[in-house]
């Protein structure tokens, strides 16, 4: 029996300039849908999971095109509300060489930044999962979007399903009155896994000093919360906006585990990368050993690189063949 995976978080319209144009010189947008967590669990499903996202769409045709979207990506809509008549986007502008990408979002008084608990039976979305996985980003959206996911974590908590969080958030994004230092300690309160960095674990916790390495971040993290058994981070070179290296690191409670390093030289799309890493985790620490999960979610994160659009569309045979160093560009017959 495949194992199954419950994300939960806005999904947003995306519009992007054609290919590497800048917003000056774009006359049309092409148009995908994405959000973080929806990206994980698209990604999980792709690798043979079960996946159901949990969101709230606008109560619209945009609503239900979104809808599709996930649909036709393996993840299941059964838990998606409905309300109120408008979506959130994001516009990106694609970097390339020495140019850097640019973002510029609008979501607020979207559908689902209007999302309260009383809107979702948790203990029936959660009744058969495995795992349950959320992001900074949610909590940041509004004081509903926050209180739902500290009651999807405590009841996933009770149900014994693992969960997990990537933590990693915008500090400009929390304009509603709380702070994110107020609200995600006592998320990660609850969490097993936790995917963060350095900074993270300073800005969000108070833990630390500047120069301290991640690995006694992450000891003091979990000394701080004692429920959590994995803390992980995904280490970024940049060499430029279309070279990178990846790697992934973790501290387990016992050993410190690096991936390799994955150098990645002609990148398709950024966007989505560390998304397809947390759902690599999740694959990877449900069926593998820590080494071997970490080695996985990199993996995961670099051939999202060669994929346009946000989500994550790699099979679990084109990671495992990675991995093995036998399809690294070439033709499968």
């Amino acid at each position: 029996m495949p194992k199954k995976v419950i994300t939960f978080g806005e999904v947003m319209m995306r519009l992007s300039p054609p290919g590497y144009e800048k917003f000056s010189q774009a006359s049309s947008f092409d148009l995908v849908y994405g959000g973080g967590e929806a990206n994980v669990g698209i990604s999980c499903a792709y690798l043979g999971m079960k996946a159901a996202h949990v969101t709230r769409f606008p109560d619209n045709a945009l609503g239900k095109a979104a809808t599709q979207f996930l649909r036709r990506h393996w993840l299941s809509t059964e838990h998606v509300i409905y309300g109120d008549d408008m979506i959130g986007k994001y516009f990106l502008e694609k970097g390339a060489v020495h140019r850097s990408s640019e973002v510029i979002y609008e979501r607020e008084g979207s559908a689902f930044s209007l999302i309260e608990p009383s809107m979702i039976n948790w203990e029936e979305v959660l009744k058969d999962a495995d795992w349950f996985h959320w992001t900074g980003i949610t909590p940041a959206i509004s004081e509903g979007a926050a209180r739902c996911t500290l009651e999807a974590i405590k009841t996933a908590n009770k149900l014994g399903i693992t969960v997990s969080g990537d933590i990693n958030s915008r500090r400009n994004m929390w304009k509603y009155g709380k702070t994110m230092q107020d609200v995600i300690p006592k998320l990660v309160e609850h969490c097993d896994v936790v995917i963060t960095s350095s900074r993270g674990i300073r800005d969000m916790f108070s833990i630390g000093e500047d120069d301290d390495k991640f690995q006694d971040l992450a000891k003091q993290l979990i000394n701080h919360f004692p429920n959590i058994k994995n803390v992980v981070k995904k280490t970024r070179r940049i060499i430029s906006a279309s070279h990178h290296q990846i790697q992934g690191k973790m501290w387990n409670r016992k050993a410190y585990i690096k991936s390799n390093m994955l150098n990645i030289t002609h990148i398709i799309d950024r966007v989505g990368t560390g998304d397809a890493f947390a759902a690599g985790l999740i694959y990877g620490l449900l069926h593998y050993d820590d080494q071997q999960a970490i080695e996985f979610a990199s993996a995961a994160c670099a051939l999202k690189h060669t994929v346009p659009g946000d989500v994550n569309t790699v099979s679990l045979e084109n990671v495992q063949g990675l991995l093995q160093a036998e399809t690294a560009g070439a033709i499968i017959r």
